[in-house]
Formats: C-alpha cells, sequence, structure tokens
C-alpha cells in the first residue's frame, strides 16, 4: 500500500526535518567561513585606516587600497601606536582596530562606558598623524570612516563608505573626488573646533580655501552630506580632550 504523503503530520514533519536540515546547512558554513569573515574584517579596516593617512596605491582617479598581501606588514610600518580611551584613560591595545564603534555606540546608549580607539601613525619620521574612527547616519543608512589630522588639526586625508547610500548620489562620499577636497582643512579656528560642512553652492567649488571648515557637497545629496558633516563634529569632538593630552602643539 503507497504511504500517505498529503495529510497535515507528514507536511509538519517534512517541514520539521527540513528546517533542521537547512539549520544544520547554515550552522556549519557560518563556522567554517567564520575564519575567513574575520580576516577580510582585519584587512577592510587596516587598509581604510592606512588609507586615511594617505598611504594607498591610488592612480590619478580611482581609490586604490594597499594589496592584501602588503596590508598586514605595511599596517605595523606605518602605525606606531593603537590606543583604546576609555573612561578617560588611554591605554595601548594593538587590536584597538577591531573595535566594533556600532557595537560601542549602543553601549553608550545604554548607559555604559565606551571604548574610543584612536590611532597613529608616521610617514615622515617624528611627525606623527592621529587617526579618528567616525560613525553616523546618512540618508538610507549608516555612514563611516577614518579621518586624519596632523599636530595642528589639519586634516591629512580621509576614508568614507556606506551601507545603502544612493548610487551615483550619496554613495559617492566614497570616490576620490569627494574625499580628496577634505586634505588640508583646517578642524580648528583660534583653537577652538570648527568641524568641517559639507556644503551646497559654498562659493569655493575647486575647494581652495581650507580655512573655511567646508567642502562642496555631492549634487542631490544633501541628507547625506548633512549626515556626513554632523558624524566629523559628533564624533572628532570626542576626541579633543584626548589629542591635547598626546599633543599640546595646537592649543
Amino acid at each position: 500500500m503507497a504511504k500517505k504523503i498529503d495529510g497535515n503530520t507528514y507536511t509538519l514533519v517534512f517541514a520539521a526535518g527540513m528546517v533542521v536540515v537547512v539549520g544544520a546547512v547554515l550552522a556549519f558554513l557560518a563556522s567554517s567561513l567564520s575564519p575567513s569573515i574575520s580576516e577580510n574584517k582585519r584587512i577592510e579596516k587596516q587598509q581604510n585606516i592606512l588609507y586615511a593617512m594617505g598611504i594607498n596605491e591610488n592612480d590619478k582617479t580611482s581609490v586604490k587600497f594597499v594589496s592584501k598581501e602588503k596590508v598586514a606588514e605595511t599596517f605595523d610600518q606605518y602605525i606606531s601606536k593603537q590606543l583604546v580611551i576609555e573612561g578617560g584613560e588611554i591605554k595601548e591595545d594593538n587590536e584597538a582596530y577591531l573595535i566594533d564603534l556600532k557595537k560601542e555606540n549602543s553601549r553608550e546608549k545604554n548607559g555604559e562606558i565606551r571604548r574610543l580607539p584612536l590611532f597613529i601613525g608616521e610617514k615622515n619620521k617624528g611627525e606623527k598623524i592621529y587617526i579618528v574612527p567616525v560613525r553616523g547616519k546618512g540618508l538610507w543608512d549608516a555612514i563611516w570612516g577614518y579621518v586624519a589630522v596632523d599636530k595642528n588639526m589639519v586634516v591629512e586625508g580621509v576614508f568614507f563608505d556606506h551601507a545603502a547610500e544612493t548610487p551615483g548620489l550619496g554613495a559617492n562620499i566614497k570616490e576620490r573626488f569627494f574625499m580628496d577636497d577634505f586634505k588640508g582643512e583646517y578642524l580648528l579656528s583660534k583653537g577652538i573646533f570648527k568641524g568641517i560642512k559639507v556644503k551646497k553652492g559654498n562659493a569655493d567649488p575647486k575647494n581652495l580655501d581650507k580655512y573655511d571648515h567646508e567642502v562642496d557637497a555631492i549634487a542631490g545629496s544633501t541628507i547625506t552630506g548633512d549626515g556626513l558633516a554632523a558624524m566629523l563634529k559628533k564624533d572628532i569632538k570626542r576626541y579633543l580632550p584626548h589629542l591635547k593630552k598626546l599633543n599640546e602643539s595646537w592649543d
């Protein structure tokens, strides 16, 4: 006699079996791919930090990172210190670059003390560059990046990225023509922190004035630009007292 396969019991057993099988497959894949995913995250963060301080393989127009094969060695070569600021205390931590800013923001919202990673690099002997990670909100989702500044709080370079900004508009925050405009911009005016506005029609489309605390906005991406400017002001400001401890020259 043929087995009945159209009853509710069979359907439930079959569905439960599929859930178990699919769950087991996904768990296996997650476990087996975890080391590879972690390694890719490490590489990406090191590439981004180096990019912000001007260590990259750019051509005239494209964004090109230090290669995966070279990034670990290059990171150790140019990043002299990794620091974590927690509760006003500054400690060295060789894995500070792995700190997840999204999780730290959640900790802060829950009333916990957040950790602030900070990186000190050197391109020229004795000339320190401070690299600050930033994270904020664009039009659709998160935006983030790194800002490198010299001892006078002048921007040495930046790197920005996004989760879901509009292609051809807000997504262009990670393009050379936008990121390059930040280089040379002053964050302070007579010792007072001003940040950098992303302003449409700022009367300086070629970005020649580095003392105006402004860069030209990307057409059609006002909300993304405003979010990026707010991100820079909010997150860099967190570091000011700590940077002052590390570097008195811009007082």
